[in-house]
């Protein structure tokens, strides 16, 4: 019988890494999602219209979860990149991935904005302006990079056909929008003058960034939709990444308000404070529209069979983004209907932070999510569709 001779490996031959930390080979950047989802949810609670009693304790224990949960997913994606460099380069080289790098920085903005507004009651002030200007100045140089490189690569790697777009498209253009609504909680902190200047009319122009590019993007997505159907069922939540865009600039647009008398001189800062209403009010509009679209599509989708998967992330940030965009209108016009309607969102956002949280925390201890078997089994990928539990 003839014998397979095995050449020994050199004490200097680097192991092979497709068995190292299996589990964080499939570890995608879409996982960064959960984070912003749970960071909204403690922003959002903070800044609603109509508080209840312990609810601010409340949103401190959540802010706490998602700088935790940043933590652990920052040092975990670490090792992805270190152990499969592979299979991280196969990412950035998948038209379905690669767009989801746009939720790196997105999670560093939405922990430090949480930071500034309601983790500076559990550290200090100080601190929280020092972590928020950390994480905000990192998530908006990753952001600027990944509005640029992802539909780079579009253009010249990735091969794509029209009906394959979807609202993931989005996530690397949204970035700086997010840098936008959460880069006026610092400019108190500037000196004033030119400092504060530059950092409000900054934000307006990644606010324009993001704005001129989801509205180029949009109508492909709707188009698809219209010619090509409904999208396959374990994308279908990924339709409310729509909304992110739309609330999260009525949101910018709120703050940078609020904060242009204290960066910019009339008749400007008088000019910025009404187009936070002239703006912010129609594409409110357009969002809630957006958003009964979404919702009878998912209803949809559910009764096809749709489960879980981790694109249910997609049901969180999106629709916090709305919540704070509501709060912000409420108080500009000082209209009850809006208070209303923001306490509304906040319900159908932590409805769906509960049931996303519970999903996936039952999706990791099952291992359906994040398999550890060997690469070359069989497993179940968590990619943007996410793995089904």
């Amino acid at each position: 019988m003839a014998t397979t001779l095995v050449r020994p490996r050199t004490l200097t031959e680097p192991a092979p890494t497709a068995h190292k930390a299996p589990a964080l080979r499939h570890l995608g950047p879409n996982w960064y999602a959960s984070v912003m989802g749970t960071a909204i949810v403690a922003t959002a609670g903070a800044t609603l219209p109509y508080q209840l009693p312990g609810q601010r304790v409340a949103c401190r224990l959540v802010w706490a979860l998602s700088a935790v949960a940043l933590a652990v997913l920052l040092t975990a994606r670490a090792g992805h990149w270190l152990h499969h460099r592979d299979q991280a380069r196969a990412h950035l080289l998948d038209p379905a991935v690669a767009p989801f790098y746009g939720c790196l920085p997105m999670a560093l903005l939405a922990v430090g904005g949480g930071t500034f507004v309601v983790g500076k009651d559990l550290i200090g002030t100080g601190a929280a302006v020092a972590v928020d200007a950390v994480l905000f100045t990192a998530g908006t140089a990753i952001g600027l990079v990944a509005a640029v490189a992802v539909p780079y690569l579009m253009v010249v790697r990735h091969k794509v056909d029209p009906r394959q777009a979807t609202p993931v498209w989005l996530l690397p253009l949204v970035a700086p929008m997010v840098s936008a609504a959460l880069g006026p909680l610092l400019i108190p902190h500037l000196s004033p003058g030119q400092p504060r200047e530059a950092m409000l009319l900054a934000c307006y122009a990644m606010f324009g960034i993001s704005l001129l590019a989801t509205l180029l993007m949009l109508p492909l997505i709707l188009g698809r939709l219209i010619v090509a159907g409904p999208l396959p069922l374990a994308l279908t939540p990924t339709l409310f990444l729509v909304l992110g865009p739309l609330g999260q600039s009525t949101t910018a647009v709120n703050q940078l308000a609020d904060m242009a008398p204290q960066a910019i001189g009339a008749p400007y800062a008088g000019a910025l404070g009404a187009s936070a209403v002239v703006y912010g009010v129609p594409v409110m509009g357009f969002a809630l529209l957006w958003l009964a679209l979404a919702v009878c599509l998912l209803v949809r989708a559910a009764r096809e069979g749709m489960g879980f998967a981790v694109t249910w992330w997609a049901l969180t940030f999106p629709v916090g983004t709305c919540v704070t965009g509501a709060a912000g209108l409420a108080r500009h016009t000082g209209l009850t209907a809006l208070a209303w309607l923001a306490a509304a969102l906040f319900l159908a956002l932590l409805t769906a932070w509960l049931l996303a949280t519970a999903h996936t925390l039952r999706g990791l201890l099952t291992g359906h999510l994040l398999p550890t078997g060997p690469p070359g089994g069989v497993a179940r990928r968590s990619g943007p569709a996410g793995a089904r539990g």
